[in-house]
């Protein structure tokens, strides 16, 4: 049983207002974080087994589901995001990948962060994996990429379809927000360059830090004139391969309504499909995220639209 992220951090408050023993506490949450590393690697492993007796694969996703939503600075439905979407890709469709997922126990963010970089690594053990990573909100994105880099020993790549850059340096004092995600990678190192495509919500601070880190930043109101240059995107030459980030919300709400931050005026599907079929890449990795079931239709519109996301995702990682 998942215990996602504000649920998890609310259990834990009222561990400590009960006057729990903090070594009890740490304890468990010991447990818990052991017991979901543990299901990871032992999945990872199998999978990775029978995909090597099959031969003739050079790569192959696997979904890694981070039910967190804490970091958000609006509303934390992503958490429960990840069932949804593996819910959907089940609906009337097939999908080889695994599901996996991660616990978030109430633990600290430093540590948390460590948790699912660990979780990313241990996916990456059983080559030919590369982790698909199912959030959650966008602040799950750095401690993937911080993995991937790490694992692959340099920096990758990255292009990112958001409506915001989310690489403001701390958003409402929060290093971890959502908001603040490509500000941790870049500084890390982990990216040498980052491409960010749909964005119309951005503030000058956004502008400043994406000068700062020297990104190269889409903005909508310039689509039409950048229509064809992000179309025929070559990326990752002389780095250790390409991540692409999908944050739900880089679509138009007509697409895709179930998002936490409604942005009019975004990229259609049909853009979305045509940067990610035509870019010449290896990709190594990805992350699906800010899908937020209690603002989605009820025939779940945007969970199809999330898992066929997924999908070519995992077209684009396996070969």
């Amino acid at each position: 049983m998942s215990v996602v992220g504000r649920r998890g951090i609310h259990y834990l408050q009222k561990l400590k207002a009960a006057n729990i023993p903090a070594e009890l506490i740490e304890k468990g949450q010991n447990r818990v974080i052991d017991a979901s590393l543990t299901l990871i690697r032992e999945r990872a492993k199998l999978k990775g087994e029978l995909v090597r007796a099959l031969g003739g694969v050079v790569a192959s996703s696997s979904l890694l589901g981070v039910p967190l939503g804490h970091n958000s600075s609006f509303l934390q439905g992503p958490a429960f995001a990840p069932p949804r979407i593996r819910e959907a890709i089940w609906c009337g469709s097939t999908n080889s990948s695994t599901e996996e997922e991660i616990r978030d126990c109430g633990v600290d963010d430093d540590r948390l962060m460590n948790v699912i970089s660990e979780s990313v690594k241990l996916v990456m053990e059983e080559d030919p994996l590369r982790p698909l990573v199912l959030g959650g909100d966008h602040s799950i994105s750095f401690p993937v990429v911080r993995a991937v880099s790490e694992k692959l020993g340099g920096p990758v790549d990255i292009l990112h379809l958001d409506a915001h850059p989310d690489i403001y340096h701390a958003f409402e004092g929060n290093i971890y927000s959502h908001a603040s995600s490509f500000a941790r990678i870049m500084e890390g190192g982990y990216a040498r360059r980052l491409l960010q495509v749909g964005i119309r919500s951005i503030t000058e601070e956004g502008r400043e830090q994406g000068k700062r880190f020297g990104v190269e930043q889409f903005e909508m109101r310039t689509f039409s004139r950048d229509r064809h240059l992000l179309e025929n995107l070559k990326l990752g030459e002389g780095v250790k391969g390409v991540y692409i980030s999908i944050d739900v919300d880089c679509l138009d709400p007509a697409f895709a309504p179930g998002v936490s931050h409604i942005e009019p005026g975004g990229l259609s599907f049909r853009d979305v499909l045509n940067i990610l079929h035509n870019l010449q890449a290896d990709v190594v990795a990805a992350d699906v995220v800010e899908f937020n079931p209690q603002r989605d239709t009820v025939d779940g519109m945007t969970a199809m639209v999330a898992a066929k996301l997924v999908r070519e995702l995992t077209a684009k990682i396996s070969k």
